[in-house]
């Protein structure tokens, strides 16, 4: 098996109705035990600054004006705890480098140095993850419940999150909705 860790998931039309309709999923972790990720594209209606002063982290007014970001679900499990993907950076307590545009970051100094000149060049905040078990993702992958695609930078923290998941699936050279819902269609 090949990781796809730093890749993208792009949801496929046959996910309609279901929580991860047209969702882009950034893969942290992907080996032999499963995979875990976080949807990039699906804002969850609250600002990072909210975010942060309801945390108890204000940031400094004068660097106020660098947030911008609006805080994402990152998927179905453990809502309630916090993800930060970010360019690369050593300085906090809990990192885990996935690719050499990227690490994932779950303490919460991260998070205090948002707004500083401390603060990651790029930076996505999600609550939640999605996961997968051993060969769950393969067989969903067998399935054609998703396509794939290697993470840019660019990808990951330039593009509206709101139009991702179309943006990713025009750089596989095609426009989704071309897709037929059933597998072995086109």
């Amino acid at each position: 098996m090949d990781s796809l860790q730093g890749h993208l998931l792009i949801a496929m039309p046959s996910l309609e109705e279901t929580f991860f309709e047209r969702s882009v999923i950034y893969l942290c972790e992907h080996d032999d035990k499963g995979a875990m990720g976080l949807i990039i594209n699906r804002p969850i209606g609250l600002e990072l600054e909210d975010l942060l002063e309801q945390m108890g982290l204000n940031p400094p007014a004068e660097l106020a004006f660098q947030i911008n970001s609006q805080v994402l679900v990152g998927g179905p499990v453990a809502p309630d705890r916090g993800f930060v993907l970010h360019t690369p950076q050593s300085d906090w307590i809990n990192s885990h480098k996935v690719s050499d545009d990227c690490m994932l970051t779950t303490s919460r100094d991260v998070l205090s140095a948002i707004g500083t000149k401390n603060s990651p060049s790029n930076y996505l905040v999600a609550l939640g993850y999605a996961g997968w078990g051993k060969d769950q993702l393969e067989q969903e992958l067998a399935e054609n419940t998703w396509l794939t695609i290697k993470a840019t930078p660019d990808l990951l923290y330039n593009k509206n999150p709101e139009h991702l998941w179309e943006i990713a699936s025009k750089q596989l050279g095609f426009d989704m909705w071309q897709l037929s819902n059933q597998v072995g269609h086109a």
